[in-house]
């Protein structure tokens, strides 16, 4: 192989990897919110913190929309604000940490509460099943139950 060959052989693959990137580039720019963007739509947070976390809970492949980036951001300013508001309640001049714990309870106590509803939800059933195998260790069955009442129906 001459040297002329081999450079266009080399020269082929780079070429066609500044392409990908130029597209990938071209395909996240369109998707990407500008800073001027930004103060436009008075956004509480810069996009690409956001997005940064966001894409650190998300698998590789996952691609985000621009309007989900924004009203991520827009939703992070908000909760912010309540959490704020919270904080603000207090007689207290200078806040602590107590007082920002205090004040975001209430969305900690939602996970809590899910996990404290599963948690009932499974000991109910296991009190279900307990409840259907000792009808069965006495000797009761589902049909017992509906002709008793259908004789009691009759009377």
């Amino acid at each position: 192989m001459t040297e002329e060959e081999t450079k266009g052989i080399d020269a082929k693959p780079a070429e066609e990897e500044q392409q990908e990137t130029q597209e990938e580039k071209a395909e996240g720019a369109e998707d990407e919110v500008s800073e001027e963007e930004e103060a436009k739509m008075k956004l509480p947070f810069p996009t690409a913190a956001v997005v940064r976390i966001m894409k650190a809970h998300m698998d590789d492949e996952k691609m985000i929309k621009k309007d989900v980036k924004v009203a991520m951001n827009k939703w992070l300013g908000e909760m912010c604000a309540q959490v704020s508001n919270e904080m603000n309640k207090f007689p207290y001049v200078m806040m602590h940490m107590n007082e920002f714990k205090e004040a975001k309870r209430v969305y900690e106590d939602l996970e809590n509460f899910q996990k404290e509803k599963e948690r009932i939800l499974a000991h109910l059933d296991a009190i279900k099943k307990d409840i259907e195998r000792l009808e069965r260790d006495l000797g009761k069955e589902e049909g017992e139950v509906i002709i008793v009442k259908k004789k009691e129906d009759a009377q």
